[in-house]
């Protein structure tokens, strides 16, 4: 196994589900973590929390990934101690809505392609070139099953995600002459925010995603992560799909 211990982990979309999952884990295993995410108080909670927990050094900043000069100067601006980023977990995205692509509204489509693939290119331009420097480090996008499959309205944020499936596959054809790994985990249905902010708030309709069946959580993708990042330098997981037992597909879903 690859020790991460003392390494620089750097979690984007780190204030929730499987960004907060992903945090927890890593700072377990001995590693320093760097987290952003929009929400800056529950960054700081989670600082405090992992510091107490664990006594790793925290690193914590408020960042929307949609804006390139922010994500540039914050990654260009952190401090020597931390700059040196072993792993990213790109991990900041959202879906909105399910409207039919003739009923979209403009506004959750730039939202989902803003953060979702050009959120995702920022970050990686910006900490990339420093992997390539070291000679080391490990890059893992959370992609989606919606990157393998499409469902009746998930026309856009399919199509996001579809886009990192082939950003991932770019991103090993452009490091494949360095020991820099690109890895995508792909979740089926995990029970996190994700719905409430799908469906705008309305926690009625989102609660009905899960009924009936047993969802992933944060920390079963968390953990696939971790599994990516621990492998031996010569070993790259390219892509993992993790679903629920009681998922076969993006539509093939028994509930009781």
């Amino acid at each position: 196994m690859t020790s991460l211990r003392n390494k620089v982990v750097f979690i984007t979309g780190a204030s929730s589900g499987i960004g907060l999952a992903c945090a927890r884990m890593f700072a377990a295993d001995g590693a320093r973590i760097l987290i952003a995410a929009r929400r800056a108080d529950r960054l700081a909670k989670l600082a405090d929390e992992l510091l107490a927990a664990h006594g790793v050094p925290v690193y914590s900043f408020a960042l929307d990934v949609r804006d390139a000069g922010a994500v540039e100067r914050t990654i260009a601006g952190l401090p020597p101690e931390w700059a040196s980023i072993e792993v990213l977990v790109n991990n900041a995205g959202l879906s909105r809505g399910l409207d039919k692509i003739h009923e979209g509204k403009i506004s959750d489509w730039e939202e989902m392609i803003d953060t979702n693939i050009k959120g995702l290119l920022y970050v990686s331009r910006a900490v990339i070139p420093g992997m390539i420097k070291r000679n080391s480090g490990h890059i893992i996008n959370i992609g989606s099953i919606a990157g393998h499959e499409l469902y009746p309205g998930g026309n856009v944020y399919c199509g996001t995600k579809f886009a990192v499936k082939a950003i991932s596959q770019g991103m090993r054809i452009d490091l494949v002459a360095t020991p820099i790994r690109v890895s995508s985990v792909d979740p089926g249905m995990v029970e996190t925010e994700f719905s409430l902010v799908r469906y705008h708030g309305d926690k009625a309709r989102a609660d009905k995603t899960y009924q009936g069946i047993t969802p992933l959580t944060g920390d079963d993708i968390a953990d696939a992560v971790h599994y990516c990042a621990t492998r031996p330098p010569h070993v790259n997981i390219n892509d993992m799909i993790v679903m629920p037992q009681a998922q076969a597909g993006v539509l093939v879903v028994h509930r009781t």
